[in-house]
């Protein structure tokens, strides 16, 4: 049996949530070495992670998601870290949890689920049942830890989600799903965003939340935004977008979105349909500061279109899914992964 639903609870309290922004950037800002796992800082630097948290809840967050992007034995194995996955994600649920529970507001602890890196069968070697023991034995760490909601993030293939929502539901823990809508409008793996509400049709349990992070700009996943609330308007979706187009300076990868842009997107985002938006690669506590500010002063408006997005955010680095289904949209290509 799953816990109580806390997003619902929260949603119905303050109509649209604040999710948090990006791990990685700001913990590279922040010492991180590059071809470090972040996951090792919940023991080796926790009070990194403690200030990570700390200034997004500063700065609005009403989500945090833990430091366990990479939680997995399948990502843990790169650093031989592979037979600490229990204790690594429960280390990151107790840090998220210890700067949620004195934030004197609720604040939800979302377990960071990401994907495991490899491929199912028939397309590679990990069978379906094994990527639903990895995630389990995940999952598990994260609730031990205190995270109240299993948050399974930048997703490619459907089975891969429905292995990681069936081990929410093993071990007894809500949860969401959210795919990365980089490939002309696609995942990877060739899911569409209007087909993103149906991955995890017929478990026992159904998720909190659907959506989209990461993919490409903040175009593209207002984009993605529309093609899923137009699929099924009464969901609860999720868009935790990019801030901005990543640019490479020299050795080092910069984000575009300023923070007034990051608060435009917020505006767009609540007039097309989403419950639920934060920020991904790129937004810093600035950033996510400017977008509280606009969520509590926005009131909904109307539904945006494709070509009001593009005006107000910036051009679509990517072709969008109902662009490419109608056979319009004269995009740029995608652009290459930072």
């Amino acid at each position: 049996m799953t816990a109580t639903n806390p997003i619902d609870a929260l949603i119905a309290e303050k109509g649209v949530l604040l999710a948090d922004g990006a791990t990685g950037t700001n913990l590279f800002a922040m010492g991180l070495e590059a071809g470090e796992a972040p996951e090792l800082l919940n023991e080796t630097s926790p009070e990194t992670i403690v200030s990570l948290h700390q200034n997004f809840v500063d700065a609005g967050a009403d989500i945090i998601l833990t430091n366990s992007f990479g939680g997995t034995r399948h990502r843990l194995k790169l650093h031989h870290a592979q037979d600490r996955v229990r204790e690594l994600n429960k280390r990151a649920a107790e840090i998220a949890r210890s700067v949620a529970d004195k934030a004197g507001r609720k604040v939800i602890v979302a377990g960071s689920v990401g994907p495991t890196g490899e491929l199912l069968v028939p397309l590679g070697a990990m069978t379906y049942e094994d990527a639903v023991d990895a995630f389990a034995e995940q999952i598990e760490g994260l609730k031990a830890g205190g995270a109240e909601v299993a948050w399974i993030e930048t997703m490619s293939a459907p089975d891969e989600i429905r292995a990681a929502a069936e081990a929410a539901i093993r071990v007894g823990l809500p949860y969401t799903y959210t795919g990365s809508f980089d490939t002309a409008g696609r995942t990877m793996m060739g899911l569409l965003p209007k087909d993103i509400h149906g991955v995890a049709d017929g478990l026992s349990q159904a998720p909190l939340g659907v959506g989209a992070n990461c993919g490409v700009g903040a175009s593209d996943i207002l984009s993605s935004l529309l093609d899923m609330t137009d699929a099924k308007p009464e969901a609860t979706v999720i868009v935790k977008g990019n801030c901005g187009i990543p640019e490479f300076r020299g050795s080092e990868i910069h984000y575009s979105g300023t923070p007034e842009l990051m608060a435009d997107y917020v505006r767009l985002a609540v007039d097309a349909g989403a419950k639920i938006v934060g920020g991904c690669c790129g937004t810093s506590f600035a950033h996510l500061a400017a977008m509280r500010k606009a969520l509590d002063a926005h009131e909904k408006s109307a539904r945006p279109t494709v070509e009001t997005i593009v005006e107000r955010i910036g051009p679509m680095r990517n072709k969008t899914a109902s662009a490419g289904d109608a056979g319009e949209g004269r995009r740029e290509r995608r652009r290459s992964r930072a």
